[in-house]
């Protein structure tokens, strides 16, 4: 019997529930910190979140400058609105809500109504040359690819309409959960279901070789 058949399911459910315990604990601390607006919390929310956050502003927008002015901009609001964050969720799906809201309110002061007209009317010179973004961690996807299926997946990426898109990066690249994901998208879950699906289906026939890595890990 392999190690794993032999792990107790009592043992996996009580090690699932100490993760959750500690996620909401920290979850609560960030939001008694924020309350009072503890300025070194700020700082290291910033360190620890900085690069997950610019990668999923690059990959709403498509755009690097959009992108930095956009990330200065959310830090703003978590500072001014911090009190506003309960620790009732984690506080990166707070994060990249923030970001979404102000992501879809930059492209309305454009005439664009909703966040799947993000690319309607734009050209290539639009989108930035590079989406590297410097990190220590590795993502769900950086741990099963080498350097050419993570160019081969930002490129597949990119030619996904942004509300498959948008999925797809919060689900893989930043390992939220359907229901977390959810909550940033303030969409029903059976419609995150179906926005994760159907960009799936739409990179598969350009990542034949990768795309059945992605379907494991939903």
């Amino acid at each position: 019997m392999s190690s794993a058949a032999s792990v107790h399911p009592f043992f996996t459910s009580a090690s699932a529930t100490a993760v959750q315990d500690q996620v909401r604990q920290e979850s609560l601390a960030v939001s008694a910190g924020l309350k009072r607006q503890d300025a070194g919390l700020l700082d290291e929310l910033i360190v620890r979140y900085q690069h997950r956050l610019m990668r999923y502003l690059l990959y709403l927008t498509s755009n690097r400058e959009m992108a930095e002015d956009l990330f200065q901009e959310v830090w703003m609001r978590v500072l001014v609105r911090g009190a506003q964050f309960n620790g009732q969720a984690r506080f990166d799906t707070w994060l990249f809500t923030i970001a979404r809201n102000l992501v879809i309110d930059q492209r309305r002061k454009r005439t664009m109504s909703s966040l799947d007209e993000l690319f309607e009317g734009g050209s290539d010179d639009d989108r930035p040359m590079s989406f590297e973004v410097a990190d220590n961690e590795p993502t769900p996807f950086d741990r099963f690819s080498n350097l050419e299926d993570r160019e081969q997946i930002a490129a597949a990426l990119l030619q996904v309409d942004t509300l498959h898109r948008e999925v797809l990066v919060l689900r893989f690249h930043e390992e939220l959960s359907l229901e977390e994901i959810a909550k940033v998208t303030h969409a029903p879950l059976s419609t995150v279901k179906s926005r994760l699906y159907r960009g799936m289906a739409a990179m598969k026939p350009k990542l034949e070789r990768t795309h059945p890595r992605m379907q494991e890990a939903v």
